[in-house]
């Protein structure tokens, strides 16, 4: 399971805007601050953000894979030694007990329900 990257709809209308506005001067100035070198340095920080986002999303993808798959790997070593200490000393002795085990003999058989009797 991937997680979703993300865009920026915040971007998106900038780069519209901006482009609006060059059409007025691509070298506005409508003071206060409110330039298009502002602007566009704006523009430039929120895809700088978004680009380092999106790649820590692919860092943490990454590491769930790998976490998951050194579970996967942990369990089947786990499963594997049991199984070597049911062949060691089998699978009804205290020893198999002790490592997690169920001896045979105290193993519940699962209890099947009668099928109803059909009448016809």
């Amino acid at each position: 399971m991937t997680s979703r990257r993300r865009s920026s709809k915040s971007l998106d209308h900038a780069q519209r805007r901006i482009a609006a506005l060059k059409s007025i001067s691509p070298n506005l100035d409508l003071g206060n601050s409110l330039t298009m070198e502002a602007y566009r340095s704006s523009m430039n920080q929120v895809s700088d953000y978004l680009e380092a986002y999106n790649t820590m999303l692919s860092a943490v993808d990454a590491a769930r894979s790998k976490l998951s798959q050194a579970e996967k790997d942990l369990s089947d070593l786990s499963e594997h030694m049991l199984l070597g200490v049911a062949s060691k000393y089998g699978k009804s002795s205290e020893e198999y007990e002790m490592a997690g085990g169920v001896r045979k003999g105290e193993r519940r058989r699962p209890v099947r329900k009668a099928k109803a009797a059909v009448t016809a």
